[in-house]
């Protein structure tokens, strides 16, 4: 099996977890990471900063006020029984070829990546190979903000069912282009989308 590789995130909590639960500015952190990093693998990393506002968004960190940020294993004990196991995590990475299904960028391309939960552990998913797939970081952090957009999925799923009942060939075709659009950013994939159209008359 392919070893995990030594990410951004991995070094930012490196250096968190040997100082708990004290209040850390980022400048320090980042200067670590990137010496580590550069140690690693010849480059310094990209946009180390918004990795550690990345954790922070995760739950990772606590934010305790701009540009300080604390690590309390008390906190994230929790939070980290939802995380895919190592083994796990790796298997998703090598089925999706080391990319993220959205983007299709990867290491290669100098982004970080992450094993995201399709479909997440407080709605029901499982930290199983198939409930996972490859993200970037940029696009799991898009997906945090899915709660709106799966909203807006479901008021479509009604308007297009209202639009069948009614005939309404004009309003399918538009609902169907937006189902469309979520498909083809696989955003909110958990939601099956309507299949049902309208009869030709």
């Amino acid at each position: 099996m392919k070893p995990v590789k030594t990410t951004i995130a991995n070094l930012i909590m490196e250096y968190f977890k040997k100082h708990p639960k004290q209040d850390l500015e980022h400048g320090p952190v980042v200067d670590w990471v990137e010496e580590q990093y550069l140690k690693l693998y010849g480059k310094k990393p990209r946009d180390t900063w918004r990795g550690i506002r990345r954790l922070y968004q995760e739950g990772f960190l606590i934010k305790v006020r701009k540009g300080i940020y604390r690590y309390d294993p008390d906190m994230v004990q929790h939070r980290e029984l939802y995380e895919f196991p190592p083994e796990v995590k790796e298997e998703i990475f090598k089925r999706d070829g080391y990319k993220c299904v959205v983007c299709n960028r990867g290491i290669k391309d100098g982004v970080e990546l992450c094993a995201d939960h399709i479909l997440p552990k407080d709605k029901g998913g499982t930290n199983t190979i198939d409930n996972g797939q490859t993200l970037c970081t940029e696009h799991n952090l898009l997906k945090k903000n899915y709660s709106q957009t799966e909203a807006g999925k479901r008021y479509f799923i009604k308007l297009y069912e209202q639009a069948i009942r009614q005939g309404d060939k004009r309003m399918i075709e538009f609902c169907e282009q937006v189902f469309d659009v979520y498909n083809k950013h696989h955003v909110n994939s958990h939601m099956a989308r309507p299949t049902r159209r309208i009869k030709d008359a």
